[in-house]
């Protein structure tokens, strides 16, 4: 479902969710992930929101209790201490190595897991979908809204999947004037046309061939909506082995309880390790968190959700890094922004079909594509094969291109090849004519935002101000701020 903008050959920012699971919250700013209010929806359904207890926490851990979840002794899940909503925190010493938290499978909830996993298997067929998640979807309607469900105590956590605030959620207004340029304006609008589609080609002609079990009524699009946010945000995906790579699809996203409390940041110290599904019975199958350095008393332990940019943790997880807290950050300049840079720097009318014919052989060579995007890291390129093939032919001459073309776009320069990595200085012994062009593609791209940097480095050096600001508006000025960083250290490098 989360339209993730294409990435080509970029694996490292595939907005995945195969080394931990995605959580709305690192909280660094007091992200509510847990508001205790009532869910309509599933209040009218009578599930047993109302017999919980004030405390879900100790509902939760006795849950844990039940299904076989081992929390360490020396760790404990609590609010206080957290740095939003809960968290897990060491107390006591932690070395590296230690498991803090064991969950057997059986206590995964997943479309394997669910009561209805016998329909949902012998429906896949019809259940398949771009984004792969129906089947847990589904499985989620009926456990959150099902009284009876095993899974209550742990849905209790969450009485409110709208308080994750993913942009998805805010209006629209709001959503183009705090994240233009941002990537993920656009993004929103792939996932919510997706999440339309699914429900009403998929989720409701299953749930009218399954009226004893389900009811449009209750089970309507605004819940399925806010289950696609609680999968965004908190579900996990497990890596397929090395051998399934190349033959498989992803594994399906699944829930994890417990693994999928801790909050993260990039500077993480713990991850979740996934044991092989074996023949061992499932209760015996265990995945496991475990710390990946010493912890001292009183820290807490945060996992991490893989190698996110902020626009990425914003569109999917509800949240931003501050700046300079995220070193995973990225920046995008749109591949057709070079080709309008280029476009406007040719003279010429023989000129502009020269890059016309360029792009259209960039495009053949599958470099380029009219919604892909070049990806700035603070160090280096993450596309830097696509952009230094682009940058190179189309600042080429006619004559140059010819040849070039007549070679298919292979070129005998293995001095070249070797030395292709993108890095900051390698950017700055680009030549003249490319530094000029990525130079002018830098500008667009920045001209692309509603704001300037000095207004928001303003902003964020005024602690008062900032703090006047809505929690909407520090998130998305956290993602355009480090965005224009990069940007900017890029026109410096170029320039």
């Amino acid at each position: 479902m989360a339209s993730v903008p294409k990435r080509p050959k970029v694996p490292r920012r595939r907005g995945g969710r195969d080394t931990g699971h995605p959580d709305p919250g690192s909280g660094l700013r007091g992200h509510p992930r847990f508001t205790p209010a009532s869910h309509p929806q599933a209040a009218a359904g009578g599930s047993a929101r109302g017999q919980r207890s004030a405390d879900p926490l100790s509902g939760f851990l006795a849950w844990c209790g039940r299904a076989g979840v081992q929390l360490s002794p020396k760790v404990r899940l609590s609010r206080a201490g957290a740095v939003a909503g809960y968290g897990m925190l060491a107390a006591a010493e932690l070395q590296a190595g230690e498991v803090l938290c064991s969950v057997p499978r059986a206590a995964l909830l997943s479309q394997h897991t669910s009561a209805i996993r016998g329909l949902l298997r012998d429906a896949q067929e019809s259940l398949q979908s771009q984004s792969g998640w129906v089947p847990l979807l589904l499985a989620l309607l009926h456990e959150y809204t099902a009284s009876s469900s095993p899974w209550q105590p742990y849905f209790s956590l969450w009485q409110d999947f709208r308080s994750l605030d993913h942009p998805m959620f805010w209006p629209e207004e709001e959503r183009t004037r705090l994240l233009q340029g941002t990537g993920i304006p656009e993004a929103v609008d792939k996932d919510l046309a997706n999440i339309h589609l699914e429900y009403s080609s998929i989720i409701l002609p299953f749930m009218k061939a399954h009226p004893k079990i389900f009811d449009p009524k209750l089970h309507t699009l605004e819940l399925y909506k806010e289950l696609v946010a609680f999968v965004m945000a908190y579900s996990f995906q497990e890596p397929l082995e090395e051998e399934d790579e190349d033959e498989k699809g992803p594994n399906p996203p699944m829930m994890v309880p417990v693994a999928d409390i801790l909050n993260h940041v990039a500077n993480h110290n713990a991850n979740l390790e996934y044991s092989p599904v074996s023949a061992k019975p499932l209760g015996q199958q265990c995945l496991r968190m475990v710390t990946t350095q010493p912890i001292s008393k009183g820290q807490e332990i945060f996992n991490t959700y893989g190698q996110m940019a902020n626009w990425q943790l914003l569109h999917m997880y509800g949240f931003a890094e501050p700046y300079p807290g995220n070193s995973n950050d990225t920046a995008d300049i749109q591949m057709v922004t070079v080709r309008k840079a280029a476009l406007q720097r040719a003279s010429s009318e023989a000129q502009q079909q020269l890059v016309a014919e360029q792009w259209d052989f960039l495009c053949q060579l599958e470099m380029v594509g009219e919604e892909g995007a070049f990806v700035l890291g603070w160090d280096e390129v993450l596309t830097e094969e696509e952009l230094s093939t682009t940058l190179k032919v189309l600042c080429m001459s006619e004559e140059e291109f010819k040849e070039y073309k007549e070679q298919d776009g292979w070129e005998d320069n293995s001095e070249e090849e070797e030395n292709s990595t993108l890095s900051n200085e390698a950017l700055s012994r680009l030549k003249t004519p490319c530094k000029k062009l990525l130079y002018d593609s830098v500008l667009l791209t920045l001209e692309s935002y509603g704001s300037d940097l000095k207004a928001e480095q303003d902003l964020l050096n005024n602690k008062e101000a900032y703090e006047k600001l809505s929690r909407r508006e520090q998130q998305a000025l956290h993602v355009r701020y480090g965005q224009k960083r990069i940007l900017h250290q890029l026109l410096e490098l170029v320039h």
